[in-house]
């Protein structure tokens, strides 16, 4: 443990930071993309996906119902490739409580992961629900209440999750759910829904997580785990078997602002072996680009940048910031990438989606 310690505040602090270069890369942000119908508004923009078509999926968690504490927060929008609203999907489902992720797999089925619930739920083109993951708690039960944290987590269960967040495919179809804010593991079914296993538990050693927040799969199978507290991108085959382990080490102004809150003091954060969520660098969001030449997305909280990465690891450039304007982040919670120059972004704070469009050859 004091090894990891004194290398962590070492990787991190401003010396060894500075030591690298990564180029910005010119962007537009549009924050006008989406066009919202009459009486119906966005809360917290927690995840956006692109099918086949170009028709844009918004998880938000808008149209609450319930307390002002608890209440249930997850709603699904579709729009066209325009931006025009077409639908909303999984009006008053079951599964709805705290919106998580939402992603497009080849198939062009349509995925959510709902860290309330605890439940991943799989949706047909038609909007039917096909397949489920996960059971929410039952409200007749009189414990029945926001999950405990205790540290060391309860043991994990097969098929159930502890504040879920996010789900990938390999080519062969297989199902790779990262679990989450307490259980910190990945878990793996087939495309048919058999639960195959598990790998990974709480902790900062190789293999281990603190809150595997975003995951993606690459055209090889290697599952790409976004192990946020740790501050870094965990790679490992489609058995769990880890290959690498990748971290964003690039400088930020000395005037660079978080979108809310303190300044975080990194070595402090360290040194109190608190979760890195907020440290420069510390994946919230995952996105690999289509084939044949792949590039990785990653986005954080401070100092609010989008990062281009190869998939081994080199950063190829970055963009933006955080704040509230155009060209600017608010806690950027998933991304969507259709091709390498297009991105969609899902802000919490700013409650909204912005399409940027990337001009690396100016």
């Amino acid at each position: 443990m004091k090894r990891w310690l004194i290398a962590s505040i070492a990787l991190l602090s401003t010396a060894a930071v500075a030591q690298q270069t990564v180029p910005n890369i010119p962007f537009e942000g549009n924050i006008n993309f989406l066009k919202m119908p009459k009486d119906l508004y966005l809360g917290e923009a927690s995840g956006v996906a692109t099918d086949a078509k170009g028709n844009v999926y918004v998880l938000n968690r808008g149209n609450t119902s319930g307390p002002a504490y608890g209440a249930a927060a997850s709603q699904l929008l579709e729009f066209d490739r325009n931006g025009n609203f077409m639908r909303e999907i999984g009006k008053n489902l079951y599964a709805w409580s705290f919106g998580h992720t939402v992603r497009i797999d080849k198939d062009q089925n349509i995925w959510v992961t709902d860290k309330g619930s605890d439940m991943v739920i799989r949706f047909n083109q038609k909007a039917q629900v096909t397949m489920v993951f996960g059971r929410k708690q039952e409200a007749s039960d009189h414990e029945t209440g926001p999950l405990e944290k205790p540290n060391p987590p309860l043991p994990a269960v097969n098929g159930l999750f502890r504040q879920v967040t996010d789900v990938t495919w390999d080519p062969a179809g297989n199902i790779y759910i990262s679990d989450g804010y307490i259980n910190s593991r990945v878990a793996k079914a087939d495309k048919n829904g058999k639960w195959l296993k598990s790998w990974g538990s709480k902790g900062n050693k190789p293999g281990e997580f603190n809150t595997p927040h975003s995951i993606a799969a690459d055209a090889q199978g290697n599952i790409y785990v976004a192990d946020r507290g740790n501050r870094r991108i965990q790679v490992f085959d489609g058995e769990g078997n880890l290959q690498r382990v990748m971290t964003i080490d690039v400088p930020y102004s000395a005037e660079a602002q978080p979108a809310i809150g303190s300044r975080p003091d990194v070595e402090k954060l360290v040194a109190s072996y608190a979760a890195l969520t907020q440290a420069p660098g510390a994946p919230w969001a995952l996105c690999i680009t289509p084939g044949p030449n792949q590039v990785l997305y990653v986005s954080d909280a401070f100092p609010g940048r989008v990062y281009k990465m190869t998939l081994d690891g080199k950063i190829l450039g970055m963009l933006g910031e955080a704040g509230k304007q155009a060209k600017q982040f608010g806690w950027i919670h998933e991304i969507a990438c259709p091709s390498e120059n297009t991105l969609y972004v899902a802000e919490l704070l700013n409650w909204r989606v912005q399409k940027l469009t990337l001009h690396p050859e100016k």
